[in-house]
Order: C-alpha cells, then structure tokens, then sequence
C-alpha cells in the first residue's frame, strides 16, 4: 500500500527503450513545502512544474502564475537549459554511481554512464557493494595473514630463545586451521605449535603421555627422540593423521584412542613379556667341560671384542681351576659371571642355530636364572658393590638387551654404572697397590659399560646413565691382554706422560681440559722438559712398532665412536637442545658430521668397510664398526631429514638442511648396503653384532621410510631406489623373524605402513615370508 504524503516517484525508462518522453502527462509533480539546510544556508521548496541541476550544483525554483503578472516576492524564473530531459524515474535502481552516491542524488543507473554524469560531463564509474568490498578486502587480510604466519615460522628457528618465546606465544593464540601447518610429533613448531619452549630439530623438555597408564606402556616406558622407535612412532602419526581425524568419538574406544596415540603401538622390542626365573635350579650346577670349554670359547670369540668387561687372561685362569681341582669353591658372583658367560654363549648358538652338544645342552634361561638367584636375587642389591658384582651387573644388561628386553636392560645397566662409580672406576687410578693389569681390566670395565649404555640410550632415546665431566678414565691401551706383561707395554700402560703421548696417535676425539688428554695426567706432554718429552716419545714410537692390528685396537676406536654419539646425543636432543636456534642446531651437526667423518679417515685399512675392505680375519668388528659409524650419522643428521620433512617443497640445492637430509638418506641406504642379498640370517648372526643389529636395521628402515612417504616423489628415480631399499630391509626382515620374536614384531609394524601406504613392497615381503 502506497502511503499518499509521499510523493510519486520519477519514472526511468528501460534501457532498451528508445521512447524519449516523459511518462507525467502533467509534466510536473508537487512536494509538500519544506525547508532543508544545504552547505549552511536556507532554501526553501515551494510547487514547482519542473527543476533542473545546473552546473554549480544550486536548485532553482519557478512558481507559475495565474495572472500572468509576478507577485512582489517571486523569484525570477530562470529558464530550463537547452538539453532536453530525457529520462525520468521509475523508481530506486538497484546500484547507483560513485559520483551519485556521494552527492545523495537520484542516479538513472544507465551503463557506463548515467545520466547526470553524462549531462555534468565527469566521469562516471560503479564501485563495488558493500558485501563485495567487505568479502574482498576479507580476502585481501587472510593473504595478508598466512604470509605473515609463514614467515614467522620461516624465521622462528633462527631467533634467540626470548624471541622465539614470543613467537611462539603470537602462533599459538592467533593460529587456525586456516593458517596451521599439518599437525607433528611433540617439539615441532608446526601449527599450532607445542605450549612448551620447543625446537625443531626434534628435542623435546616435556612428555605429552601417561607412562603409568596401563603394563603395556610401564613395560617401554618413555622414549626419547633420538630412538628409531620415536622417528617410527612420528612417522606412522604423520600419516595417519587423517584417518584418526575422520573417526569419530563413538566409532573410537577411549581405549583404541591412547593406544594409538602411544608410542607403544610401533615398540617392536619385548618390554612387555615376562623374564622367567626358574626356582628350583640348582646354583652349583655346572656342565661337562667339554661343554663348557666350547661355551667360553664362544663368548670369547663372539662377544668379548665389543664387551670386554671381563679380564680374559685372569678368568681362563680361574675357570681352569674351577674345572681342574674339585675342591675349588668359588664365590656366588663368580658363579654368576661363569652361568652368565653360558647364558650368552647358549643364547648366541640359539639364534646361530649353533648346536653345542648333541646330547648335553641346557636352555640359556637355566643359567641366567642361577645366575640371577646368586648374585641379583633376595638382597643381593642392598650389599655394597665390588668389582665382581659391577661385571655381574654389566653381563646381565648385556644379557637382556640379547633378549630384546631394553627397557630392563637400560635399568640394570644404570645400576652397574652406579655400581661402578661407587668403585671409582670413571676417574683415573693412581694407587701403587693395584697392578698395571688390573688397573687396566678396570678400564675395560668401565668402557664396556659406557659403549653399552650409548647403545642403549640410542635405542630408549634416554639420557646416558653416566657424566663425561665427572669421567677422567684413559681410554684403552690397543694392545692384547696377553700382552700386558710385556715390559715395554707395561710401561707404556703404567707411565701416564707416555700413555698420553701414545693415545694421541690414535685419538679423534680432543676433549676438554676436564677429559681424556687433559684429565688423565696433571701434566701436558708440551710442558715436559725436553729430556722427559724425548724418552716419551721414544717410548711411544717403540710400542707402536710392536702394534699389530688386533681386536683391543678395534674395541679403541669402537669407543672413540661411541663417544661421538654420546656427544651427539647430549648436543642435539638433550632438553636445553630445544632452546637453540635452527642456525645453532646446524652449526653442531656440521661440527659433529666432521668428527664422525674423521674417525672414518683415520680408521687403520684392516677395518676399513669403505672402498677396498679390510681384513677378512676381522671381519666380524669391521661389520661392528661400519654398522655403529652408520648409527652415529643418521643420528647426527636425523634432526634435518625431520626439519626438511616437515618445512616440506622443493629442495634448495647447496641448502645445509638439505644436504644433511640427502646424506642422512644416503647413510641409511649403505648400511642396509652392508646386508648381502638374498637375505640371509645366518651370515647376520655370524658376522653383524647380533644382539643390536635390528636396531641398526630399523633406524634405517625409518629414515627410507619417512623419505619415501614424507619427500620423495613418486615416479622419480630417487623415489625408486628409497623404493628398493624398503623393499631390501623389509625381506631381511621378514627373514629375520624367522628366528628372533623381535624380528617378527619389526616386521610387522613396518609391514602394516607398507601394507597400507605401499602395498607392492607389503605384498613382496609376504611373498619372502612364505617363503
């Protein structure tokens, strides 16, 4: 309904039209009277038959008369302009120009130019609506905004801890689904990033899991970052991501929910199963001799040149006696250290598929638990410890780390560190009561434990058990034991200043002042006088005439390595790690790669694994070494194939993040090189270090794996070879788990991925399985 104060409105014609006439037959409308302020001054509206706009924007009003005579107050008419009218209203248009909307005047809405622009002769131009310039600058502002996110993450590595706070604080309120990155592993900064000072290159200072929930998670406990079951667990997260996001809550278990989520899902070891201790074995039990003998023997060849944590020459002493005089009665630890040689002497052949006796042969399970029960059991550990009971400690750890039981062998391994402490064994012994060979075995003993603890740390992701700074013992002399009686040697082992001078003909590894060189003697070799420097060096060059490569010189430098990869562990994934910038982070892994790298150039030929390779006759501690050199790269380069994963694009030849990532990629690739094809598990256990080697193998399987669903792209050639070497590592596998109930579970957990995400490479090591 039409309200009938308001006044007609004008009347346009369509744009089609050509009709010129105005459709008022009248010609003229009337307003009611009123009056209206405009720029300041007055003007009143009276009936009027018509009004034009002149040019300098004024109305003007005529009023008509009658009588043809102008009353005394009329205004003088002024005459309608020449230009014809040509339009007229009909009503609101539905957009109106610029020039229009500002002046509030009725706009004709003709395209491109309405009317009273074209009769002002201004341009005439149509703006955007209101819900089109609010849509676009909304659109300009969320450009704005991701730019901005992007380049705070870009930045934030390289910022100081104080800013990178800061940063951190900004990403995390402000960030969106729109802004944030894919989720990732905890300390990452991808969106939204961690509520804790974190770092991207993987070291974390928090825990984002109940380790007390239930057994399965007590039995692995917390791991680290520098484990490959983290880099395992990170990965299958990554690619899961999406199908845990398109589950619902009712379709997923609260249950179903934490076990996903826990690290436990991808633990391959067997934390979670039972140690069986059998309690009716008899403790003074022994086998035959000629069991026995070959028992020892095997420990001797197999696993002493890597864990020489018992003095050889003076236990093939005792043991003879034990065997040769009936009425010998050793004391309990001595026993446990005899059943724990068997244990792991048993537990080798097992794995080997060695038979020992044809009719006499006990399961290894018999002699570790009586070893157990004589020097582990009832209150063995509130005794105070000796130097029996610290090679007791270390033998069973040893023991349970053979078992696939790392999280018990982390524990019992921590103890005998304790317990070695305790005996003084981390410092330098200058006591005139000890003799040059026990001082000697002492510091076999105690490097023993560390290179053990490295390894074990390695795999857990766990801090090591042990500080450097509070450690003073000399590296190992690389001499054989049956060589310590020697009168040059034993000079050499006995006089510091030409130890001193003798090490550093092998040693890669410059320590501070609080360690090895510095700390194993109060004086330097510099500051000697020249007569006393002169006697040291003759006598140092002297006993490297008599040095032949031998299995003590290879347990030297398998210790220098491992001190690298406790450097490592300690520089790039220790909690105070997390607070560096990404420049630092890449400072230490270039610093880090170059030590490992000179370890490598000054490895003497016989246990060369690269090029033209070493010795056949050491061919099982060339294997060691090449396999623990591999382990310590991808450990120091890992941090940068997991920084490149997640900044993801294209790869920046001449990038130092890059290059480590290629080569962290290479590493990997030739250490599943050192297998021979096809996959055989006997050459494995006869040559590679049996009682670690899957650990190596998934660190490598791990990396391949991230490269090829996290980087490679597929149908390149490097996409292929990654390719060719899951499949590699995968078949040894799957033939592994043959025998090793570890084995079995790796395989299953890499198969499930492949399975899922490369089924060609699942379906080939199905093949190999049945097989």
């Amino acid at each position: 309904m039409t309200d009938p104060s308001r006044p007609p409105p004008f009347s346009y014609p369509s744009h089609s039209s050509s009709d010129t006439r105005e459709t008022d037959p009248t010609g003229d409308w009337t307003i009611s009277q009123f009056s209206q302020t405009l720029v300041g001054f007055p003007v009143s509206f009276g009936a009027i038959s018509g009004s034009t706009e002149n040019p300098a924007g004024a109305f003007r009003t005529t009023t008509p008369s009658t009588t043809g005579e102008r009353s005394i107050n009329a205004k003088v008419p002024i005459p309608r302009t020449t230009t014809s009218i040509n339009w007229t209203s009909s009503g609101r248009v539905s957009r109106a120009c610029e020039n229009c909307r500002e002046q509030k005047a009725k706009c004709s809405g003709h395209r491109p130019t309405c009317q009273r622009c074209q009769e002002a002769g201004v341009r005439c131009s149509y703006g955007d609506r209101k819900r089109e310039k609010m849509a676009k600058q909304l659109n300009d502002l969320t450009t704005e905004v991701q730019a901005y996110d992007e380049l705070l993450r870009d930045i934030h590595p390289e910022l100081d801890t104080i800013l990178a706070q800061r940063v951190e604080q900004v990403l995390n309120e402000f960030s969106s689904p729109q802004t944030s990155t894919p989720p990732s592993a905890p300390g990452t900064i991808s969106g939204p990033v961690g509520t804790a000072a974190v770092s991207s290159l993987g070291a974390i200072d928090y825990i984002d899991e109940d380790y007390n929930r239930d057994e399965k998670v007590q039995a692995l406990g917390f791991v680290g970052e520098h484990s490959e079951i983290a880099w395992l667990y990170r990965l299958k997260r990554n690619l899961d991501k999406d199908n845990l996001a398109a589950a619902t809550p009712d379709s997923v278990s609260p249950k179903d929910s934490w076990d996903r989520h826990s690290v436990a899902s991808v633990n391959f070891f067997l934390d979670d199963s039972q140690i069986l201790v059998i309690d009716g074995v008899d403790l003074m039990q022994r086998p035959p001799q000629a069991v026995a003998d070959k028992l020892v023997d095997r420990y001797f060849q197999i696993i002493h040149p890597s864990f020489p944590i018992i003095g050889k020459v003076t236990f093939w002493g005792q043991y003879e006696s034990f065997y040769s005089s009936p009425f010998i009665r050793p004391g309990k630890r001595w026993m446990a250290i005899l059943n724990l040689i068997f244990a792991l002497a048993v537990r080798y052949s097992e794995l080997a598929h060695e038979s020992v006796d044809d009719t006499i042969h006990e399961d290894h399970v018999v002699y570790f638990s009586r070893a157990w029960k004589l020097s582990m059991g009832d209150v063995a550990l509130l005794d105070h410890p000796n130097l029996q009971q610290v090679q007791v400690e270390g033998l069973t750890s040893f023991y349970l780390l053979s078992m696939g039981q790392i999280n018990r062998s982390w524990r019992i391994c921590g103890i005998s560190i304790r317990s070695a402490v305790t005996m003084g064994l981390n410092l330098r012994n200058e006591s005139n009561s000890i003799g040059h060979i026990s001082k000697e075995t002492r510091y076999r003993v105690w490097w023993s434990l560390y290179t053990l603890d490295a390894s074990l740390c390695a795999m857990t992701g766990r801090p090591p058990s042990s500080n450097v700074e509070f450690c003073t013992t000399p590296l190992p002399v690389p001499f054989m034991e049956e060589q310590f009686r020697d009168e040059t040697i034993a000079q050499i082992i006995t006089d510091q200043e030409a130890r001193n001078v003798f090490m550093g003909m092998f040693s890669t590894n410059r320590w501070g002042r609080s360690q090895t060189e510095s700390s194993v003697t109060p004086e330097q070799p510099g500051n000697l006088t020249p007569n006393r420097n002169k006697q040291c060096e003759q006598l140092a060059f002297s006993s490297m005439e008599t040095l032949t490569p031998n299995i003590s010189l290879y347990f030297l430098y398998f210790v220098e390595l491992g001190l690298t990869m406790r450097e490592s562990v300690d520089t790039l994934y220790a909690p105070g790690a997390a607070r560096k910038s990404w420049r630092e982070v890449e400072a230490a892994i270039s610093a880090l790669n170059s030590k490992a790298d000179a370890w490598l150039s000054k490895l003497p030929e016989t246990f060369r694994f690269t090029g033209p390779q070493g010795d056949v006759a050491f061919e099982r501690q060339i294997s060691s070494l090449a396999f623990r050199y591999y382990s310590t790269k991808l450990i120091i380069t890992q941090p940068c194939l997991r920084h490149a994963a997640r900044q993801g694009g294209t790869p920046s030849p001449g990038n130092f993040c890059d290059t480590m990532t290629d080569q962290c990629v290479d590493i990997a690739t030739q250490m599943l090189a050192l297998l021979p094809e096809p996959p055989d598990s006997s050459w494995l256990y006869h040559i590679a270090p049996w009682w670690c080697v899957l650990h190596y193998l998934m660190q490598a399987m791990t990396v391949l794996l991230t490269e090829l669903f996290l980087r490679a792209r597929p149908g390149t050639l490097q996409y292929r070879k990654v390719q060719e070497s899951v499949d590699k590592g995968n078949r040894w596998l799957s033939d592994m788990s043959g025998r090793d109930a570890c084995s079995q579970r790796a395989w299953l957990v890499c198969n499930d991925i492949l399975s899922r995400y490369s089924p060609e490479l699942a379906f080939q090591a199905d093949i190999a399985m049945k097989n």
